[in-house]
C-alpha cells in the first residue's frame, strides 16, 4: 500500500516548504510568519516509479487556543493517519518548550519517526542539531528546504523503511481494470457499486458513511476482468469526527493511485461542491483517466436538470476530454454505458505512439500556427516522442521552449489529443530545450567533453 507521510512540528519551521518539495508543486502557502496552514493538506508524491502521499499541518506550539488548538487537532489526526511521521525543528532557534511538548506525544506513538532539523544551510550543521539529541527521537537529520539540501536522501530513508510490497498490483501490467468509485458520502457509490455487479456485494444503508475502507471487488463482464474499489466518502473535514472516518481519507487517496480509471460520482440534487473538486484534482494530480457519474438524475425537474448541466459546464471546462454520463444508480438508468466509457478511458491511458507519427502531428500543428518569436528569434519544435503511459506522456524538443507562452502550450495540448483522438485520460507534455549553439555554457560543456575524449585518444596511442 502505498506509504502515508505526515509533517509536524511547531509553526514556520518549514513543513509546507517540505510538502511542495516532495510533491514538485507549490499548492501549500509558504510565507515568513506562522500559522500559516489551518488545516490538513493531501499531497501525491513519487520517487522514481514509488509513489507516496504526503499530509502537510499546522504548527503545534503546545499553549493551544481557539483556532490554534483546532490546528493542534488536525497535527494529531495527521499523526493517527501516517505510517511516516517527519517531526520538524528549526535548526536557528534551537530546542523549544513547543518542540519538546511534540516529542513527548510522538514517544507515546506507535510510529515511525524522524527528527529532521531544518534551516541548517549556512550553519555547523553539528551545532545546529547540538540542541536536539537529548529529545530520545533517534539521530537527528539536517535539511535546508528552501534550498532542497538534504530532502532527497531523507526522502530515500523514509521509503526504504516501508519495502515496496511485491504484492503492489502495476498498473501497466495487470491484466484486469481497476476503477476506483470515488464521491461524498451519501452520492450512491455503494449503489452504483452494486448495480454494475449486478448483485448486493456492498452494504448500502441511507445514512452517510457506511463504507469505512475501500473494498477490492474483482469480476468479469463479457469475458473482460475488472476490479471495483468502492472508497469510503470524503467529507469536509470540519465534519470528520470519528478516528475511524479520518483513516478513510487516506484509504480514498490510496485506491486512486491504485486504480487505472476513476469513476467520480456527484449527487445531482446538490451538485457540484468544492470537496468534489478536491477529489478531482487529486485524481488528476495522480494522472488518473477518469469517467464523471451524475448520479440521482431521475429525481430532477427539466429546470433542475438544465441548472446542473450549467453550473458542470461552468465549473469543469478543462474537463472535456472526459465522458459524463447522467444515471440513476438506483433503478440503473444509463449505468451500463459507464463500461463504454471506462472501457474507453482505459485503453487512451495505455496508448503507445511512435517518434514519427507525434513529430508528424506536431510538424503539422505548428505549421497551422506558429510558435511566437521571442527576441527576434522564433522559438522552434523539433520533434516530439511518448515520454510515458498511464498517463501519456508527451515528450517535445526544440529550442527556447521554456519561454513558450501557457496559451500555446494549450493549443498543443487540444490539437494533439484531436488528432491522437484520446478520450477519458489526462495527456501530460513535457517540453525539453536543446543547448544554443551560441550559449557560452553550452560552448564551454562542449569543449569539456572534445578535451576528455581528445585526452583519451591521446592516451591510447601513447601506449
Amino acid at each position: 500500500m502505498t506509504p502515508v507521510i505526515a509533517l509536524v512540528g511547531r509553526p514556520n519551521v518549514g513543513k509546507s516548504t517540505l510538502f511542495n518539495r516532495f510533491t514538485r508543486s507549490r499548492d501549500a502557502l509558504v510565507a515568513d510568519f506562522s500559522g500559516l496552514t489551518r488545516d490538513r493538506k493531501y499531497g501525491d508524491g513519487k520517487l522514481e516509479d514509488r509513489p507516496f502521499i504526503v499530509i502537510d499541518t499546522g504548527g503545534v506550539s503546545g499553549f493551544e487556543e481557539g483556532l490554534d488548538a483546532a490546528m493542534a487537532e488536525q497535527s494529531f489526526a495527521a499523526i493517527d493517519e501516517a505510517d511516516a511521521v517527519l517531526f520538524l525543528v528549526d535548526g536557528v532557534t534551537g530546542l523549544t518548550g513547543a518542540d519538546a511538548f511534540l516529542a513527548e506525544h510522538l514517544r507515546k506513538q506507535n510510529k515511525k519517526i524522524w527528527l529532521v532539523v531544518n534551516k541548517t544551510d549556512g550553519r555547523d550543521p553539528d551545532v545546529a542539531m547540538a540542541d536536539f539529541h537529548e529529545m530520545g527521537l533517534g539521530e537527528p537529520i539536517p535539511i535546508a528546504a528552501t534550498h532542497n539540501r538534504g530532502v532527497l536522501s531523507l526522502l530515500e530513508s523514509v521509503l526504504e523503511a516501508f519495502p515496496d510490497d511485491e504484492e503492489r498490483i502495476d498498473p501497466m501490467t495487470d491484466d484486469s481494470i481497476r476503477m476506483a468509485i470515488i464521491g461524498r458520502p451519501n452520492v450512491g457509490k455503494s449503489t452504483l457499486v452494486n448495480r454494475m455487479l449486478g448483485e448486493d456485494r456492498v452494504v448500502v444503508y441511507d445514512q452517510p458513511g457506511t463504507t469505512m475502507d475501500s473494498i477490492y471487488i474483482p469480476f468479469e463482464r463479457f469475458e473482460k476482468k475488472y476490479t471495483i474499489i468502492d472508497t469510503a466518502g470524503v467529507r469536509r473535514r470540519k465534519n470528520i469526527k470519528e478516528a475511524v472516518e479520518k483513516f478513510s481519507i487516506v484509504k480514498t487517496l490510496q485506491a486512486i493511485q491504485d486504480a487505472n480509471v476513476v469513476v467520480l460520482v456527484v449527487d445531482a440534487q446538490t451538485g457540484l461542491v468544492d470537496q468534489d473538486m478536491h477529489m478531482l484534482g487529486f485524481a488528476l494530480d495522480s494522472g488518473r483517466a477518469m469517467v464523471i457519474a451524475i448520479n440521482k438524475w431521475d429525481g430532477l425537474d427539466p429546470y433542475m436538470k438544465d441548472q446542473v448541466k450549467e453550473a458542470i459546464d461552468r465549473k469543469m471546462p478543462f474537463m472535456d476530454w472526459a465522458d459524463m454520463h447522467f444515471i440513476s444508480a438506483k433503478h440503473g438508468t444509463n449505468v451500463g454505458h459507464l463500461y463504454e466509457s471506462i472501457d474507453t478511458a482505459y485503453s487512451g491511458a495505455r496508448s503507445k505512439w511512435s517518434t514519427n507519427q507525434l513529430t508528424n502531428i506536431m510538424q503539422g500543428v505548428v505549421e497551422m500556427h506558429q510558435p511566437p518569436m521571442i527576441g527576434g528569434r522564433r522559438i522552434k519544435l523539433r520533434y516530439a516522442h511518448q515520454g510515458g503511459s498511464n498517463p501519456p506522456v508527451v515528450v517535445i524538443h526544440g529550442n527556447k521552449l521554456d519561454k513558450l507562452p501557457g496559451s500555446y502550450k494549450r493549443y498543443l495540448e487540444n490539437a494533439f489529443r484531436k488528432a491522437l483522438k484520446v478520450r477519458g485520460t489526462p495527456i501530460r507534455f513535457e517540453f525539453k530545450v536543446g543547448d544554443n549553439p551560441y550559449d557560452d555554457e553550452a560552448k564551454g560543456r562542449r569543449a569539456i567533453k572534445r578535451t576528455d575524449k581528445e585526452r583519451k585518444k591521446k592516451g591510447r596511442y601513447s601506449k
